[in-house]
């Protein structure tokens, strides 16, 4: 994370493009069904929703189903809801499924089913923040804007010679970045994907590549080591609310109809957990109750 009094000494963008694009096209990873050719702004939206908190290559194949049965704002906003649940399956964090819902009810009304390619316009969505407002704007549009995800905060941080950067992006972070695009749009565009991918797959957090980077010859930290900092922790899922709120998601997701409490209660030994579990999931509609009291997936 670049402190917001801090100019790192970047190189120039003509260089950055001039070295990096030709990497990119040789390994711009194509298998990944969103940037297929023809893929539309709703799709670009929709795997950037699903990639917020999910691996991609997790991501990849509920995105192909989900694309095929609702290839358009209009087609979600339209589904039931409880139907949308259970096409977003096991990806976790499935609050994530609504927004996307809601989003395309907002877009489907009120932007005659076409997403906005104005970051300021795509910010207003529920649940797009600056980083995927940013994304959609450049991924599918085009346009010049600094896309920053951790991996592009590690690549930029490095070029400017600091070993990594911070867990949450600054307004500096965002200058940095956007000093190495080009002016051109459609470049500036693919350079920015490229510096995303670079993070990915060369420039990584505890094993840079350096010898097979192709800005290392331009880049303030190519060739230095890693400093030695705590190990992250993989976060613990098991035992968790999470993993409570899981299975009884997972439950209603597979019955046939409404559940009766006693098949929820089975679901989790520790009631006190359960109970809470369920209560957040009915809070945050993920969840209800038909007239019987049992338990269902939202029909809305």
């Amino acid at each position: 994370m670049l402190a917001a009094d801090t100019t790192p000494e970047l190189p120039a963008p003509d260089t950055v493009s001039g070295r990096l694009l030709p990497w990119f096209d040789a390994h711009n990873r194509t298998e990944l069904p969103w940037r297929r050719p023809g893929t539309n702004a709703w799709g670009v939206l929709v795997s950037e929703v699903m990639s917020q908190q999910t691996q991609v290559a997790r991501c990849a194949p509920v995105w192909e189903a989900w694309m095929k049965r609702w290839p358009t704002p209009a087609d979600l906003a339209a589904a039931p809801t409880a139907d949308v649940l259970r096409e977003w399956g096991r990806m976790g964090y499935p609050r994530r499924a609504l927004r996307l819902q809601e989003c395309a009810r907002i877009v489907a009304t009120d932007h005659g089913g076409v997403v906005p390619a104005d970051p300021a316009e795509l910010e207003k969505l529920p649940g797009i923040g600056v980083y995927t407002a940013a994304a959609v704007a450049v991924f599918h549009y085009g346009r010049r804007h600094a896309v920053v995800d951790t991996n592009v905060r590690r690549v930029v941080a490095r070029l400017g010679g600091q070993s990594d950067a911070g867990t949450a992006t600054t307004k500096a972070d965002l200058a940095a970045a956007e000093s190495l695009l080009p002016e051109d749009a459609p470049t500036a565009a693919r350079v920015s994907i490229a510096l995303m991918e670079l993070g990915a797959l060369v420039c990584k957090a505890r094993a840079p590549e350096c010898g097979t980077c192709p800005v290392s010859d331009v880049c303030g930290f190519s060739g230095q080591e890693v400093p030695a900092g705590p190990s992250r922790k993989r976060q613990k899922y098991k035992g968790t609310n999470r993993h409570v709120r899981g299975e009884v998601m997972a439950l209603l997701r597979d019955a046939d109809g409404p559940v009766e409490r006693e098949r929820i209660d089975a679901v989790w030994p520790d009631r006190r957990m359960l109970d809470e579990a369920v209560a957040q999931l009915v809070t945050e509609g993920l969840i209800g109750t038909d007239e019987s009291g049992r338990f269902e997936l939202p029909s809305q």
